[in-house]
This record gives C-alpha cells, sequence and structure tokens, in this order.
C-alpha cells in the first residue's frame, strides 16, 4: 500500500516560504495515501497560476493544463479513464475569472472528481493584482484607489449551482484539510473543496492571523446538519462565508457518468479504439 512519500517526486516546488500552497500539496499528498490509493491511479490536473505548478510536484499522473482549462481537461481524463481518481486544482483567479464558466458547469454536471481552489484573494504569479476572491476596497497594483467590485462568494456559487459536495479549507489546518480531501475523494460525484491559502508576498491583509481570527469551523456549529442544504445556504450567508469544514453533501444524486450506460466495462482508455485505413476513408467520405 502506497504512503505518504510514494506521492513524492523530485521536483522541488519554488513557492514563496511560507506560502500556503506548501500544506495544500502535503493534504493531497496524505489524503491519497489515507484512502488507499497508488501514485498510478490518480490524475491530477492544474490550471495557471501559483498553484498550478503543483501537478509538477506530485508523484502521479499530472497535467499543467492552460488559464481556467483544468476543469474541461479533468473532466475528459475522467470519461476516458473512470478508474483514474481524478483531482483538479487551481487558483481562484484561474476558477472564478477566465475559467468560472467551466466552473459553474462542473458543479452542476457532478462527476466524479474533485476540484480543490486555493483561494489567496489576489493574482500571486504575476506580481500582486486584484482577484475576483478579493475584498472591496482592497488595494493592490491594478487598484491603487481600491477595489469597487465585490468579491466572488465560492460557497454560495457552489451551493446554487447544485454541487453535491461543498467544503471549504485552510492550509494552516494541515489536519483538517488532509480530512476534508479524503472525504471529497471518497465522494461519488463532484467534490468542491475551496482552500484558503494564504499569498504571504503579495496579500499582507488576508493573513494566517486573520484566516484564525475569522474563520468559524463547521464542527463547532450546534446542531449542523450537513446534508440540509437550506440551513448549509443559511449558515453560509450567516458567517459571510468564513466558515472551515463539510458545508453540504448530498448522496443521493447520481454521478454523471453512472448514468451512462456506455460507460460500462472497459474504460475508453483501455480499449482497442484503432480502425483501419478502409473503414476511415468510408466515414470520412461523408465529409468530403
Amino acid at each position: 500500500m502506497a504512503t505518504f512519500k510514494d506521492f513524492r517526486n523530485n521536483v522541488k516546488p519554488n513557492w514563496c516560504p511560507g506560502c500556503g500552497d506548501f500544506s495544500v500539496q502535503a493534504a493531497i499528498q496524505k489524503a491519497a495515501a489515507n484512502v488507499g490509493l497508488e501514485p498510478e491511479e490518480v490524475a491530477l490536473i492544474t490550471g495557471i497560476g501559483c498553484s498550478g505548478r503543483l501537478s509538477g510536484y506530485i508523484n502521479a499522473y499530472g497535467v499543467h493544463a492552460i488559464h481556467g482549462r483544468a476543469l474541461p481537461l479533468a473532466q475528459g481524463v475522467k470519461m476516458a479513464n473512470r478508474d483514474l481518481t481524478v483531482i483538479a486544482s487551481g487558483g481562484d483567479g484561474d476558477g472564478y475569472a477566465i475559467g468560472m464558466g467551466h466552473t459553474i458547469h462542473a458543479l452542476r454536471r457532478n462527476m466524479n472528481m474533485t476540484y480543490i481552489v486555493m483561494d489567496n484573494q489576489i493574482y500571486g504569479l504575476t506580481k500582486g493584482q486584484t482577484s475576483p476572491s478579493s475584498a472591496v476596497g482592497f488595494v493592490t497594483k491594478s487598484t491603487p484607489k481600491g477595489n469597487i467590485e465585490k468579491n466572488v462568494a465560492p460557497l454560495e456559487l457552489a451551493l446554487s449551482s447544485g454541487a453535491t459536495f461543498v467544503a471549504q479549507g485552510f492550509s494552516s489546518d494541515i489536519k483538517g484539510l488532509k480530512k476534508l480531501i479524503e472525504d471529497a475523494i471518497n465522494h461519488d460525484g463532484f467534490s468542491f473543496v475551496n482552500v484558503f491559502s494564504p499569498c504571504v508576498t503579495y496579500n499582507k491583509i488576508n493573513t494566517y492571523d486573520w484566516f484564525k481570527e475569522n474563520l468559524t469551523s463547521i464542527d463547532d456549529i450546534e446542531n449542523y446538519d450537513t446534508t440540509d442544504k437550506q440551513l448549509a445556504i443559511q449558515t453560509v450567508l450567516e458567517h459571510e462565508s468564513m466558515l472551515k469544514g463539510i458545508v453540504y453533501q448530498d448522496t443521493e444524486t447520481p454521478s454523471y457518468e453512472s448514468q451512462i450506460e456506455e460507460m460500462e466495462g472497459t474504460p475508453l482508455a483501455k480499449k482497442d479504439i484503432h480502425i483501419s485505413e478502409d473503414k476511415f476513408n468510408e466515414l470520412t467520405k461523408q465529409f468530403v
């Protein structure tokens, strides 16, 4: 059985010292090992940004996709080989800006995979501009007089889009984050995990201490029921999305691919899809 060390490779991350993404990487590696996966059973698809480098730092199948397009590529991988545990990841700029359309449709589609967003409320790779998650009034190089746009609300977005697993973690709480990712992997459907992963270089507002002071753990909310969607929405609004833990889980809605009869049996990736030259010519005649 694989261990945490089996998901390591020899590539040294070049994130800034103290970046929250180090903890997210470790949490993914530990979670994959804890649920009994082997490196060759995992595919990690990432977008562009600091967090997008993650696919090169973990010993598993990996693809560094183009900006905002990690999710369609990851869904294609899952459709081609449902035996793989597919994890897509990216930052708030990747998932909530250029990739927002893909995010909403993936949430409602409910394919059996996990999507982890490393949310630091800023564009870090391009040296500190306002992102879709940046709060009103946030001062950056692109908003020197303060951000005038309302920030996106990932938990509200996920719940309203029909997601069947909605969770939020904090990179400083690696034990809790590891458990969230384990539960996400084990969920039969699309698992959305927003992770507050502070940028220590360009965001001096949303720091580790700031999150520790402002986050409320779901476990500390009395009589909370993760299967109650109305309660989940109400709680998210009451706490202005500053929650940590599993916010909502629906185990009744079937996954996308489980409803497609053609996906039963041997996965497409393992089938012989070669066709003869005669057959190829026959098929292409209709387009000539």
